[in-house]
């Protein structure tokens, strides 16, 4: 099984399962964007390298000044760390919640900070015939029923689904602690309308989560950070380990946040781009969910199993993303797959065809 450690991207299982070196894979199974990294990613590198035998800044200033500007809020409501899913981790350990609710599918790493915070999840279950949308009912249903924080992706991983207005206002109304995973959040041109940060930075409470990796296509380096109000802040930085965030990923996350060209040309090519291969997918019998990331859920036509596609596409050497690692996703029915350029997506396109006119003639005979 590619996601043999609980996620995408993992190049190295792929080229021991399907024999071909890493480097060979055009990978939709990590939700990166193929634009990047952004051209000052390297120049800042080599700058940290200068100074690479020296501590990085503890409290990551020069970052955390940028992200301020970025957002709108106080420095002081910002802590930066190493990745996403770090942030959501202390997020949850600051506000230990007893029970949290998840969405599901959601992304399992939910689940795993909240046990590390010593809590359990109530599963909220996203039904298909409604397009995995998340409803304020369900909301307010999973508070009633004894949870006391809740952890929410905005848009939801491997969905792709935002939340609407009235889910948040429910969120914030219903829950002492509210968590919101905004990684993909960026992709989306009406990023500045959608995005909570600013209620974070002012209300006790709500921690909003984030990465640089995915946009920036820089997961190697391991950078995120959690906007919340500075007693929060405070919070997460007595729980946090030293050093966190290293001192080449420090500077290169300044460098690509001040590539506003490299941001725009993003935001203006992925919804067509996304549209396109949704299309075509769609053409080739798959039922593809709406999506405000750059990601896609899709259910295969009838015969075709995930496992199997997967491992025929993985010999060809494209890489998805199985949807049987989530949470209350049919088995082997599902695929999330990155939006790439168009060249590869017309290489996932003619494999998945060829796999899928063979799964119909077995399944015919």
């Amino acid at each position: 099984m590619l996601e043999r450690y609980g996620h995408g991207g993992d190049l190295r299982t792929a080229a021991a399962l399907y024999g071909r070196p890493a480097e060979a894979f055009v990978d939709f199974s990590s939700n990166m964007n193929p634009w990047g990294p952004p051209e000052g990613a390297r120049a800042a590198m080599l700058r940290a390298w200068e100074r690479i035998d020296a501590y990085p800044d503890p409290a990551a200033r020069t970052l955390r000044g940028a992200l301020a500007e970025k957002h709108g809020v106080p420095i002081e409501a910002i802590w930066v760390g190493n990745g996403a899913a770090e942030a959501i981790d202390l997020a949850l350990r600051a506000l230990r919640p007893t029970i949290a609710a998840v969405a599901a599918p959601g992304f399992a790493e939910y689940e795993t900070a909240v046990e590390h915070a010593g809590g359990t999840t109530r599963p909220i279950t996203l039904r298909p015939d409604d397009d995995f949308r998340l409803r304020a009912e369900d909301v307010r249903a999973a508070a009633e029923e004894g949870a006391d924080a809740i952890v929410l992706g905005h848009p939801n991983n491997p969905t792709g689904q935002p939340l609407a207005q009235d889910v948040v206002e429910a969120a914030l109304e219903a829950f002492r602690g509210v968590v919101i995973d905004e990684a993909f959040l960026d992709f989306s041109p009406e990023e500045e309308s959608l995005t909570l940060v600013r209620r974070a930075a002012e209300r006790p409470g709500l921690f909003v989560t984030r990465s640089l990796t995915k946009f920036y296509a820089i997961p190697g380096l391991r950078l995120g950070y959690v906007v919340a109000h500075p007693d929060g802040i405070a919070r997460i930085r007595a729980l946090a380990v030293p050093w966190s965030a290293n001192g080449i990923a420090l500077e290169v996350g300044a460098a690509v946040l001040a590539d506003r060209d490299f941001a725009e040309r993003t935001q203006r090519w992925l919804p067509p781009e996304r549209e396109r291969l949704s299309a075509r997918l769609t053409a080739l019998g798959l039922r593809v969910f709406p999506s405000a990331a750059n990601f896609l859920l899709a259910r295969l036509p009838e015969g075709a199993k995930a496992g199997e596609l997967q491992t025929a596409l993985g010999r060809e050497g494209v890489l998805v993303r199985s949807g049987s690692t989530f949470r209350a996703l049919e088995k082997d029915a599902y695929i999330r797959l990155a939006v790439k350029k168009r060249d590869a997506n017309e290489r996932l396109l003619e494999v998945m065809a060829a796999y899928l006119a063979t799964a119909r003639e077995a399944s015919a005979r």
